[in-house]
């Protein structure tokens, strides 16, 4: 990892902390877990938290070397990522096309359930988090029957904690699809931003119990 990337994954972590999309205290996860932290997209819900975002997501994206031809956004929240990565990606100097699906297909005007560029070539999958993987791959499936190929998965944060086994969800992913996942952040950057915080010393030891019990390097 460069300084560089080091520097805008905290950086991100500072960002996502003030807009109290990453909040600490006692979550329940999806998997029945006690979780001593909750990272929430959604709340980037402003124009200059989502351009930020779209910015750390290209970031994140052209440091990872993942090479696409387009980009995708599962419906709701992959809709306003994605749009919001293509304009940072256009801002330099990149044109990149996107598409987002419909829940339901729609039977009237153009139908279908693809909105915007046609699925084509090697497609990058924007997601903000993943936890069971299901998004991603009902994403691939998608993707392939538009006769496309998905090449990748972005999200904001990978959480490195045990899936359904012994792998992180994030693992899982990767396995089952056999494409590779690239994240803004997570869990080993958090912890360093959080042994640099004097004032964040009890959410250090929080998070760090519950690595031990859950987490997967």
């Amino acid at each position: 990892m460069t300084q560089h990337s080091d520097q805008f994954r905290q950086e991100f972590i500072a960002f996502a902390i003030k807009k109290e999309v990453l909040r600490f205290g006692e979550f329940k996860t999806k998997a029945g877990r006690l979780s001593p932290y909750f990272f929430n997209a959604g709340l980037f819900n402003d124009g200059e938290s989502l351009m930020k975002l779209g910015e750390f997501y290209a970031a994140a994206i052209t440091e990872s070397g993942i090479e696409f031809d387009m980009l995708f956004g599962p419906a709701y929240k992959g809709i306003t990522l994605v749009a919001s990565i293509a304009i940072a990606f256009a801002k330099n100097g990149h044109n990149i096309p996107y598409a987002y699906n419909r829940k339901e297909a729609k039977d009237h005007g153009e139908g279908g359930v693809i909105v915007g560029s046609p699925l084509k070539g090697r497609v990058l999958i924007i997601d903000d988090v993943i936890s069971a993987g299901t998004s991603v791959r009902e994403s691939v499936n998608l993707i392939k029957t538009q006769g496309a190929n998905a090449c990748g998965v972005a999200i904001a944060i990978d959480r490195q904690e045990k899936g359904l086994g012994e792998l992180s969800a994030v693992q899982e992913v990767i396995e089952m699809n056999k494409i590779p996942v690239c994240a803004i952040t997570n869990l080993n950057d958090l912890m360093n931003y959080l042994q640099n915080q004097q004032d964040m010393a009890h959410n250090l030891r929080t998070v760090t119990a519950y690595r031990q019990l859950y987490g997967v390097i």
